[in-house]
């Protein structure tokens, strides 16, 4: 079987490939952006971090179970880096994996999320082996509350004022997914 580290993820358009030490300046612009990080669980304070955050992803590598590990997403022609795709791999196959990506805004209402998820869904399902598939998702992030139901994810749950966000008691949408489902 072929692993999470051992797989290039290639779409059509697109390449994930590990974050490098250069992409620090622009990760910080998009990451930092208002419009990007209003839901993101991380939004970092100066480019010093974001060098930091790069430094322990290229020492964890990419598949490491039992966190979450983060791959530039990259033009496949020019090699530009458009935004950044998170997976965090479960302790076994049997739990569900669990997506998140960030584009830059200029690289958003291209359908790069789109190819980027069913891109990595692929792989998630065959040949990585999971069986479940999740996203949580605030409610008010309706781009990605669209994305998950286009890409075929049912909406399993609705936690109201479930999670503390900056400060917040803020919903979680939870949508899910199974290989069998996306054989389909």
């Amino acid at each position: 079987m072929d692993t999470p580290g051992s797989t290039i993820i290639q779409t059509k358009r697109l390449i994930f490939d590990p974050l490098r030490d250069d992409d620090a300046s622009l990760v910080f612009a998009y990451r930092s952006d208002p419009v990007v990080s209003r839901y993101q669980g991380w939004k970092p304070v100066d480019e010093a971090e974001v060098a930091r955050f790069i430094a322990d992803q290229q020492a964890r590598g990419f598949g490491t179970p039992d966190g979450w590990c983060q791959l530039a997403i990259r033009d496949r022609a020019s090699g530009e880096l458009l935004g950044d795709f998170g997976a965090h791999f479960p302790p076994t196959l049997d739990d569900a994996i669990e997506f998140g990506l960030s584009l830059r805004p200029d690289a958003q209402g291209k359908g790069f999320a789109r190819e980027a998820m069913t891109g990595a869904i692929d792989l998630a399902f065959n040949p990585w082996g999971y069986r479940r598939l999740v996203a949580s998702v605030d409610p008010r992030n309706t781009a990605s509350m669209a994305l998950c139901r286009a890409l075929g994810m049912r909406q399993e749950a609705h936690h109201v004022e479930s999670y503390l966000f900056r400060g917040e008691w803020v919903d979680d949408v939870v949508f899910a997914l199974l290989a069998r489902e996306w054989r389909k």
